[in-house]
């Protein structure tokens, strides 16, 4: 009898809940929440148009984009990003978003939690192992992102 469970949604959820749990915990002092962070990352590649942040955060986190401009209006009230006027060079029409100097080290310390975090949890999986592990979950999450756009809205 193996003790080892079969991958399915439930296991790969467990490991998503109890991972976000602890990822929640460390960016509590921090002052910013998990939907937050994604956001963060996404403006830590650079200024972006808000509706291309909406649609990176949307397809991120499965949320509405009332949910999302709700997180950007967040982290503009708490001074870790700003919304500028549309990039008049880029020919953008829509106002973009930027983190601000205190939004850029909040991002750092996310950043060093994340990878404090990660080197605990993942440390003695073989690298083989780790690489199955993440073809498999990235497959799997292609598979439903697929299925996710046959649904009609």
């Amino acid at each position: 009898m193996s003790t080892v469970p079969a991958l399915n949604g439930q296991v790969v959820g467990q490991a998503h809940y109890a991972t976000r749990a602890l990822l929640e915990r460390a960016i509590g002092p921090l002052g910013v929440t998990f939907n937050q962070v994604v956001a963060l990352h996404v403006l830590a590649q650079g200024p972006v148009e808000r509706a291309h942040l909406t649609q990176r955060v949307t397809s991120t986190l499965k949320i509405d984009e009332s949910a999302v401009r709700q997180v950007v209006d967040q982290l503009v009230d708490a001074g870790l990003a700003q919304v500028d006027g549309p990039s008049a060079a880029a020919g953008a029409d829509e106002p973009r978003v930027t983190l601000t100097d205190t939004g850029r080290a909040t991002q750092r310390s996310v950043v060093a939690s994340v990878a404090d975090l990660s080197a605990r949890l993942y440390a003695d999986i073989p690298t083989e192992e780790a690489s199955t592990a993440a073809r498999v979950l990235t497959l799997v999450t292609q598979r439903a992102n697929a299925e996710l756009a046959a649904i009609p809205a």
